[in-house]
């Protein structure tokens, strides 16, 4: 790739779960406590890792469905989701764990002076506590929530708002992510974007998306900068 995509970048907007955050062993408790006070049967952490990344309203319907396509009855949703919302709120930070490398690539980027934002297609209202009890809270300025804008990510919208907010002209951020969806979000925003290569991408090698760079950890970002 161009190296000058990157000598024009001045912040960074970081996708959380599945780049920061392996969240999907407590997405997989909470959904099953939804499909059991439902009379479903439960389904495996490893079909639901496939599931996610669009966030929770696309999960769900895919864990109702038990197949990627997610097409359910109105009414079964409806049922649904509050039941999911009350679980996910009691298991937000039970299993879930950052990656290895993250918390030492954020330390090492806010410390270097480089204004960080947090871009998920994860509601807000999940998002923050995750985020505050994983001790990574105070690394970001913003934090973008799927509901914070009127179309996620791959839409280009949580992008050019986390850009806004930083004040920073969009083509100057940084997404990092790990999914078509990052992927999707920067090209339509026009902005640079690094993969790492361990995270949702529905079981898809994301060197196959064609970002600008794959990187193996966080930590490995900022010499990418420099």
């Amino acid at each position: 790739m161009a190296k000058d995509r990157f000598e024009k970048v001045t912040a960074i907007f970081f996708d959380l779960d599945g780049t920061l955050v392996d969240s999907v062993p407590d997405l997989t408790a909470a959904i099953n406590v939804m499909l059991r006070q439902l009379g479903l049967p439960a389904r495996d952490e490893a079909q639901v890792r496939t599931w996610v990344g669009s966030g929770m309203n696309p999960l769900i319907r895919r864990a109702l469905a038990n197949d990627m396509a997610g097409e359910v009855e109105p009414e079964l949703f409806a049922r649904a989701r509050p039941l999911y919302k009350a679980a996910y709120a009691d298991h937000i930070s039970v299993y879930s764990a950052l990656y290895p490398g993250a918390r030492d690539g954020l330390t090492e980027l806010a410390a270097a002076g480089w204004p960080l934002a947090c871009v998920t297609n994860k509601a807000a209202e999940f998002a923050l506590p995750l985020l505050e009890r994983l001790d990574i809270g105070h690394f970001f300025a913003t934090v973008i929530g799927g509901e914070c804008i009127p179309h996620p990510k791959p839409a280009p919208d949580a992008l050019q708002l986390c850009a806004e907010r930083l004040g920073v002209a969009i083509e100057s951020g940084l997404m990092v992510g790990d999914s078509l969806n990052d992927v999707g979000a920067a090209r339509s925003a026009g902005c640079p974007v690094v993969c790492v290569p361990y995270g949702y991408n529905h079981g898809q090698d994301i060197r196959a998306a064609r970002p600008d760079a794959v990187i193996d950890s966080i930590a490995d970002l900022l010499a990418l900068l420099v």
